[in-house]
């Protein structure tokens, strides 16, 4: 139980579990080592987990006709990851989920949480809730891409996430942001001399 603490704790954030409830989560749970550069989700195969990041890092990225990569998400510990519409319509996924570090997650199965949601039907309100909270992120994000200049990106992911600078390649942190390597270059250099 003491591996799974948490993602209890996460979930408690959301709603309030008894030690039976607990037990029940845990039963449908299952620790994974991912190796970095390691796929959890490729296009064209059904998603089957929801990953909770214990350790490590991942990137989530869509791979477009002409072969460019555009970074949609960037996961640390104590974040869920996904490709969520290929995992919540069971429907083959689009997009990749890579591991930029050696990582451990704790997986829950699509079958699982089912099972889940009829064992405790309050499970249902927390993955809920979390769709709710993802649809906020992605709009902000999506206006953000589209309403700031490429330094104002740059100088929010600092505020915000200064720890992404440390844990994620460049040309990760620059398909993030929406730019290209060497404009992120550019950027980090100019604020290297002020």
């Amino acid at each position: 139980m003491e591996d799974f603490a948490p993602i209890i704790k996460n979930i408690s954030r959301f709603i309030d579990l008894t030690d039976e409830e607990k037990e029940i989560l845990v039963s449908h749970l299952r620790i994974v080592k991912v190796k970095k550069k390691q796929f959890i989700v490729q296009p064209d195969f059904v998603c089957q987990c929801r990953s909770y990041v214990l350790k490590g890092a991942l990137q989530t990225y869509l791979v477009t006709n002409e072969g460019q990569e555009h970074v949609i998400a960037l996961s640390v510990e104590d974040w869920w990851t996904s490709d969520f519409a290929s995992y919540i319509t069971q429907q083959p996924a689009t997009l990749f989920v890579e591991a930029i570090e050696d990582s451990t997650l704790i997986q829950l199965s699509y079958k699982d949480e089912q099972e889940l949601y009829e064992q405790v039907p309050k499970f249902e309100r927390f993955f809920r809730l979390q769709v709710e909270r993802s649809g906020v992120a992605i709009q902000k994000r999506m206006l953000w891409s589209i309403s700031k200049t490429a330094e104002e990106r740059y100088d929010e992911l600092i505020n915000r996430q200064p720890q992404f600078l440390q844990r994620f390649p460049q040309y990760v942190i620059a398909s993030y942001l929406g730019m290209t390597t060497q404009f992120l270059s550019k950027i980090r250099n100019q604020k290297a001399k002020i």
